[in-house]
């Protein structure tokens, strides 16, 4: 059983010239389709380079409606039209973007010839997906508007499960913590999880402004890692103002030793 990640774009808000905004791809041994958590601006450039054939997306989450997490979808989606989709496409996301998708859909007089089902994110702890093979769950983040971060979990079937005996097959987990200020409370819907992503936007020496502006240090992350007894921590969404990203690791590692860098291109089997 293998859950593998790929890094689209790791930057924060403001893109610099070797990092894009938030994008990572989800793949499971178990599901066909590919899945796509957030989908910032320059996207389906990454895809490309990352020789991913995007009609193979079949579920885009998305975690919170900033710009850097979404811009993207748009030309996605018309993409996928001109290169006549035909299989269905789900997103799920909150309520106020399903209407900017059919604002632009009409601005553009544009027919989609695919299903695009909008699945709109209810309440706190949601059920997102539930497929004989995959269950995805979301649950509240702290940020300036509203944002959940998604857990990914992989099901054996009833046959997987008793070979599971004889060769050590394993479901596997993975959560992402987007946009988001420290917030210990997460650690308890994420517990014993595989891979944890969780936003790490400053270095420790900028606490105050990661509180003011709703997001997490390095040491935030490390420290949720800790109470979910998380088996590996992937860290991203870093401040443009940091050129190199070796200082974010040399902190979180004395906390939490089993740490990786997103960077773009990045693959991790989780």
């Amino acid at each position: 059983m293998a859950l593998s990640l790929t890094v689209l774009g790791c930057s924060s808000a403001t893109p610099t010239s070797t990092r894009y905004p938030s994008a990572f791809l989800l793949c499971s041994s178990l599901l066909r389709e590919y899945i796509l958590i957030d989908c910032g601006e320059g996207t389906q450039i990454r895809l490309r380079k990352n020789s991913i054939r995007m009609q193979q997306i079949g579920h885009i989450f998305i975690s919170h409606l900033h710009g850097d997490h979404f811009f993207g979808l748009f030309g996605f989606i018309f993409s996928q039209n001109l290169l006549g989709r035909k299989t269905p496409l789900h997103i799920y996301a909150h309520q106020p973007l399903e209407k900017l998708i059919k604002t632009t859909l009409a601005i553009e007089k544009t027919q989609l010839q695919y299903p695009l089902i909008f699945h709109p994110i209810k309440g706190k702890y949601p059920t997102l997906l539930d497929l004989p093979t995959l269950q995805v769950n979301a649950f509240p983040l702290k940020h300036s508007i509203r944002t959940h971060g998604f857990l990914f979990q992989e099901k054996l079937l009833p046959a997987q499960e008793q070979e599971n005996n004889t060769q050590a097959l394993q479901a596997q987990s993975f959560a992402y913590c987007s946009d988001t200020k420290y917030m210990p409370s997460v650690a308890k819907h994420i517990q014993n999880v595989d891979m944890l992503y969780h936003e790490t936007t400053f270095l420790k020496e900028l606490t105050q402004a990661a509180q003011d502006k709703f997001h997490s240090t390095t040491l935030d992350a490390a420290k949720i890692a800790v109470k979910a007894h998380a088996k590996k921590l992937l860290i991203g969404h870093y401040s443009a103002r940091y050129s190199d990203i070796s200082p974010f690791l040399e902190e979180i590692r004395p906390i939490f030793p089993e740490v990786l860098a997103a960077k773009e291109d990045f693959k991790v089997f989780i």
